[in-house]
């Protein structure tokens, strides 16, 4: 299965697949369409310059990315920022659905295509309902 993905540093991935952080703010506008599946990658550090990846990325969530918009101040909450600049772009991510996968999945900078088996990446409440009958 290939999908497009958006690496973010820890715990901002953890925070989206819980529902807490339902605004990312970039930069830049991203190149994916708003019905589109956008696979969350949680990593351990900043990526600085092009080209530089991480490994030893997880994938946390599923997300649609409904709304670009200015990043305004009344959004720090729901970005789980800790300061408010101008200039910045707010995407609305709904849809979202936490994840389970045990492959390490690489994060890079931008949007990006990953490929995952489709058995790897199901939904975190999918797999918990089916380990609960189980048991």
């Amino acid at each position: 299965m290939k999908i497009k993905a958006l690496s973010v540093v820890a715990p901002s991935g953890t925070l989206i697949a819980r529902g807490e952080k339902t605004l990312e703010v970039r930069r830049w506008h991203p190149d994916i369409a708003s019905d589109e599946e956008l696979l969350i990658i949680e990593n351990r550090h900043y990526l600085r310059q092009d080209g530089e990846e991480d490994p030893d990325g997880h994938a946390v969530a599923l997300v649609r990315v409904k709304t670009i918009r200015p990043f305004e101040k009344a959004d720090i909450p729901a970005a789980c920022a800790s300061y408010y600049e101008d200039g910045w772009l707010a995407w609305e991510l709904t849809d979202i659905r936490p994840v389970l996968c045990d492959q390490k999945v690489v994060a890079a900078r931008g949007i990006y295509q990953v490929e995952l088996d489709d058995v790897l990446l199901t939904s975190g409440t999918r797999k918990q309902e089916k380990q609960g009958r189980e048991s």
